[in-house]
């Protein structure tokens, strides 16, 4: 090890490793504890090095060209007297940095949008949601401004998450949220409320992560407040009854579009959500022996029975796409949900206000008059089995959901007057006066 001299900057300068050696030292004669190290390939550096509790500590101070003699010295004494009070300047520089590391962090965290943690929120959790949630949070935080494809001179409009998205997080607080819930709920009370839930389910999977971790207000769950702009959702109860089955067939035919009236009746006739069908594709349908595979919410995929009119009617349509319901106008491929146009035709019909899954509410209430088995009906519309045999006894196979689904759907085009021969797959519909 080189001797001590007094620091100077010619010193420092002109102190090179002798070769053959893999690191060399020069002490300073006045702040003893202060060294420059230097290696063969390396830059030289200032160090600390002292003694404690038997230890020798060594510590890093910089470079001399970021670091004059002066500086280092003063540093040097400062971990010099961690020494004294009795404190391990090793410790104490480690504290100092993961404390800086933190107020770094804090400043960056305070900068976050939502659209940070919202982007990386859908990314995390989208493997593990189903095609229609995932599209509820894409629809809720679409910017919007883009030209709509059938309204000329119209553009989309923003998300209803979009104006809390574009705040930073640390800015995301109740009082906000308040004042967006009492804006939403006069456009729309149930899409305002369904963006409510998905942004509190956002929120707690924020307070799980580190990066987003006690950034919003807490007191967005919790809030009393909004839940009480925001209203309670009243159960909807719209189906059609057995007496008004002719008429809506008639009225849904006459609408001008064969994929949306095709679309329509299938709901009608399997119980299947509306985001179920209308995500249907060709190769789901297997007409050989007429079964159709549904993405399902519950189980992924379930597979029902291909009955014989609604096979009549999807093998009727063209195919442009992998869609079964497509269409040439939209940019997706398929049919956008026609819930206008049903409103429409249920208007001119003179029938009550009807929603698509009103339709799957129809399904189900009119199986009610032939006394169709509670779990046959469940396991064809996707509903969770509810009692214990259904759930771990009973799973039917596909020929005898087949006999049951085949009666519902003859039933109910008996009640609607549809005359259809089953034997003939290319019959056309047609009404019986």
């Amino acid at each position: 090890m080189a001797g001590r001299v007094k620091f100077t900057a010619k010193e420092v300068s002109n102190f090179k490793c002798p070769p053959g050696k893999g690191q060399a030292f020069l002490w300073d004669a006045t702040i003893t504890q202060l060294g420059l190290r230097v290696t063969p390939n390396g830059e030289p550096s200032y160090i600390f090095q002292g003694r404690f509790h038997g230890t020798t500590p060594r510590i890093t101070i910089g470079s001399p060209k970021n670091w004059s003699i002066k500086d280092a010295r003063a540093k040097a004494r400062e971990y010099q007297r961690y020494i004294d009070e009795g404190r391990d300047p090793r410790i104490v520089v480690a504290e100092q940095k993961a404390e800086e590391r933190e107020k770094r962090r804090t400043i960056k965290k305070g900068s976050l949008t939502g659209w940070e943690a919202w982007n990386a929120y859908l990314k995390d959790r989208q493997p593990q949601w189903g095609d229609q949630h995932y599209a509820d949070h894409q629809r809720m935080s679409k910017e919007g401004g883009e030209k709509r494809k059938n309204k000329k001179g119209a553009v989309t409009r923003k998300g209803v998450l979009v104006p809390l998205l574009d705040l930073k997080l640390s800015d995301l607080t109740e009082p906000k949220v308040r004042a967006w819930a009492i804006r939403e709920v006069k456009r729309g009370s149930s899409q305002a409320r369904l963006a409510f839930r998905l942004l509190k389910a956002f929120i707690n999977w924020c307070e799980l992560e580190n990066d987003y971790q006690g950034l919003i207000d807490s007191n967005i769950v919790k809030s009393v407040k909004i839940r009480d702009i925001l209203g309670k959702q009243v159960p909807k109860k719209d189906h059609l009854q057995k007496e008004q089955l002719e008429t809506w067939f008639k009225h849904i035919k006459e609408a001008g579009n064969p994929a949306v009236s095709i679309y329509l009746e299938a709901l009608l006739v399997t119980g299947a959500r509306p985001s179920e069908m209308l995500n249907l594709k060709w190769d789901d349908i297997d007409f050989q022996w007429a079964s159709i595979s549904i993405g399902d919410k519950v189980d992924d995929i379930r597979v029902i029975p291909l009955t014989p009119y609604l096979a009549s009617q999807l093998i009727s349509l063209p195919r442009r796409n992998q869609w079964v319901f497509s269409s040439d106008r939209s940019s997706s491929g398929r049919i956008d949900r026609p819930n206008k146009l049903l409103a429409k035709v249920c208007k001119s019909a003179g029938l009550p206000h009807l929603t698509l899954h009103g339709l799957r509410r129809s399904f189900k209430n009119l199986t009610e008059w032939l006394e169709i088995p509670v779990g046959v009906v469940a396991q064809i519309m996707g509903h969770k089995p509810s009692a214990t045999a259904e759930k771990h006894y009973t799973e039917r196979p596909i020929d005898l959901l087949r006999i049951h689904h085949v009666n519902i759907e003859t039933w109910i085009l008996e009640q609607a007057r549809v005359g259809f021969d089953s034997n003939k797959n290319t019959s056309k519909l047609r009404l019986v006066e």
